[in-house]
C-alpha cells in the first residue's frame, strides 16, 4: 500500500521535535504537567467515590467511572511525553514506546466516542423512558456495552496499529509534539494519502455502530422532544439538568475536531505549529474538564466530595 520505490531504515527510537519552535517551553510544559495532575487528581477521585459507594452502582455512575479510566488512559499516552520534552529536555522516544503510546491514544479516543454515546443513550432511556428504563438499561448490560465497547475499539484498531509498524522509516524524526498516527505515517518512507484512508474507515465503521456525533445529536433531539411535551415547568428544568454536564462533555470533545474538520472544507491549510497546538488542546482539554463537570454538576459526586474534604478537616483540627 504505497511502499513501492521506498527505502527505508531501521528505527529504534524517534526525536520529538514539534516543540523546537516555542518560545515559551518551559511554561507551556508546566501548564500541561498541571493539566495532567488535576486530570489524574479528579478521574481517580470520581473513580474510587463511584467504586466504594454502592449506592451509585447505576448505568449513569458506571459510565462515568468508565469515562475517568479513558480519560486517565488518553491524556497519559500523550502528556507524559509532552512533559519529558518540555521540562525534562528528554526529546528522544524508543519506537516501541512511540508505538504503544500512539496504540493508547486512539485508543483512549475511539473508546471516549463510543462512551460519550452510550451516556447519551443512558440519558435518552431514562427521560424518555423512566418508567421501563431500570429493566432496559440494567447495571449488567452497562458494563456488557463497556465491555463491547473496548473490544470493538481494540479490534479496530489493529489496522492502523499494523500499518503504522509495518512501514519502513526515512528518519527518526517526529515533528509533532507526541506520537500519534499521522505523526508516525509522516515519518515514514511511504505516500502517507493511502494510510489515513484506514482511520477513515475505522471511523466510518465505528459511525455504522453508533460512535459518533451523529447518533448523539438523534438522542438529544427525543430528549427534547420528550420535555417539551411535558406541561409542569419543574420537571422541564431538572430533565435539562440532568443532560447539562453531558453536554458541555461531548461539546468540549468535539469542538476541536470540528473546528479542524470545518477548517479542513473551506480550504484552510494550517501549518506545523497551528496543528500542534490544535493537538495539545484535544489530548488534553477533554479529559481535564469530563472529571471536573461531572464532580462539580452530579449531586451525588459533588456532595461526596464536600463531606471527604469537610471530615477530613474537621480531623485535623
Amino acid at each position: 500500500m504505497g511502499t513501492k520505490n521506498y527505502t527505508g531504515v531501521q528505527v529504534s527510537e524517534f526525536i520529538i521535535t514539534g516543540f523546537d519552535h516555542h518560545s515559551h517551553q518551559k511554561l507551556l510544559g508546566s501548564l500541561i504537567l498541571i493539566a495532567y495532575v488535576l486530570i489524574l487528581f479528579f478521574c481517580s477521585t470520581n473513580f474510587s467515590i463511584i467504586v466504594t459507594d454502592r449506592r451509585l452502582h447505576s448505568p449513569m455512575y458506571i459510565l462515568i467511572c468508565n469515562l475517568a479510566i479513558v480519560d486517565i488512559m488518553f491524556s497519559t499516552s500523550s502528556c507524559i511525553t509532552m512533559i519529558a520534552v518540555l521540562l525534562a529536555e528528554m526529546k528522544s522516544i524508543s519506537f516501541y514506546s512511540c508505538f504503544t503510546g500512539m496504540y493508547f491514544y486512539h485508543l483512549g479516543d475511539f473508546t471516549s466516542t463510543l462512551t460519550l454515546t452510550w451516556m447519551a443513550v443512558d440519558r435518552m432511556l431514562a427521560i424518555s423512558l423512566p418508567l421501563r428504563y431500570n429493566s432496559i438499561f440494567t447495571n449488567r448490560r452497562c458494563i456488557m456495552s463497556i465491555v463491547a465497547t473496548w473490544i470493538i475499539d481494540m479490534i479496530a484498531l489493529s489496522t492502523t496499529a499494523e500499518a503504522a509498524h509495518s512501514i519502513p522509516y526515512c528518519q527518526p524524526i517526529i515533528q509533532y509534539v507526541f506520537c500519534d498516527y499521522a505523526a508516525m505515517i509522516r515519518a515514514g518512507c511511504v505516500n502517507p494519502g493511502p494510510y489515513f484512508s484506514i482511520p477513515s474507515l475505522v471511523g466510518w465503521w465505528l459511525w455504522l455502530l453508533g460512535g459518533h456525533f451523529t447518533l448523539i445529536f438523534l438522542t438529544y433531539v427525543v430528549i427534547v422532544w420528550t420535555v417539551l411535551r411535558l406541561s409542569d415547568k419543574g420537571s422541564k428544568k431538572k430533565m435539562f439538568s440532568t443532560c447539562i454536564s453531558h453536554i458541555i462533555v461531548v461539546s468540549v470533545y468535539y469542538a476541536p475536531k470540528l473546528v479542524s474538520v470545518l477548517l479542513t472544507r473551506v480550504g484552510v491549510t494550517l501549518n506545523l505549529t497551528e496543528r500542534n497546538a490544535l493537538l495539545i488542546v484535544a489530548s488534553t482539554l477533554p479529559p481535564l474538564i469530563n472529571p471536573i463537570i461531572y464532580c462539580l454538576t452530579t449531586k451525588e459526586l459533588r456532595t461526596r466530595l464536600i463531606n471527604l474534604f469537610t471530615k477530613n478537616r474537621v480531623e485535623i483540627k
